[in-house]
C-alpha cells in the first residue's frame, strides 16, 4: 500500500475533468459526473480463508486513508450502503450510488468544500470469494 499515493489520486480526482461519456480509465473507470479509482485489488479467491485475509488487510488499509482524510475533510459516520442497495430496487437512485451500493456495505463519505464535489472511501467484499477492491469515488452528483 502507498498511502501517499492513494491521498493524491483523490486530491486529483476532486478536480479531474468529468468525461462525457463512461468508459475506462487510468485509474479505474469513469463517467458523467464520476471518477471511480481502484486503489489496491486482491483477485477472486475460492479459499475463504485467503479472501477473509484479503479483505482484512483492505479494511485496514481503508482505515488508513480515512485517518488521513478525516483529518483533513472532518470526521465522518460511517454511511451504510445496505439502505441505497434497498432502494434501488423501488427507486432510480443515480450514479455512481447505485452502483457502490452492489459493490461495498459501507463508505466513508465527505463533501470536499470548495469543488462541489463528493468524495467516498469504500471496501468493495459484497461477493464473497470475488475480486476484493478498495475504492475511491469522487463525484458531484450528491449521496442519496
Amino acid at each position: 500500500m502507498n498511502l501517499a499515493r492513494h491521498i493524491a489520486l483523490i486530491d486529483e480526482l476532486c478536480f479531474r475533468p468529468f468525461p462525457a461519456e463512461h468508459g475506462p480509465s487510468d485509474v479505474g473507470f469513469s463517467g458523467p459526473g464520476h471518477h471511480v479509482a481502484v486503489l489496491e485489488s486482491g483477485g477472486p479467491d475460492l479459499d475463504p480463508a485467503h479472501w477473509a485475509a484479503t479483505v482484512d488487510q483492505f479494511e485496514k488499509q481503508r482505515d488508513a486513508v480515512y485517518e488521513l482524510l478525516a483529518s483533513r475533510w472532518g470526521d465522518v459516520d460511517p454511511w451504510n450502503l445496505q439502505t441505497v442497495l434497498l432502494r434501488t430496487e423501488r427507486e432510480d437512485v443515480p450514479q455512481p450510488w447505485a452502483w457502490l451500493s452492489h459493490e461495498a456495505g459501507v463508505a466513508w463519505l465527505w463533501e470536499v468544500q470548495g469543488t462541489g464535489r463528493w468524495a467516498a472511501v469504500a471496501l468493495a467484499d459484497r461477493d464473497a470469494g470475488g475480486a476484493v477492491q478498495l475504492l475511491a469515488v469522487v463525484t458531484e452528483t450528491a449521496p442519496p
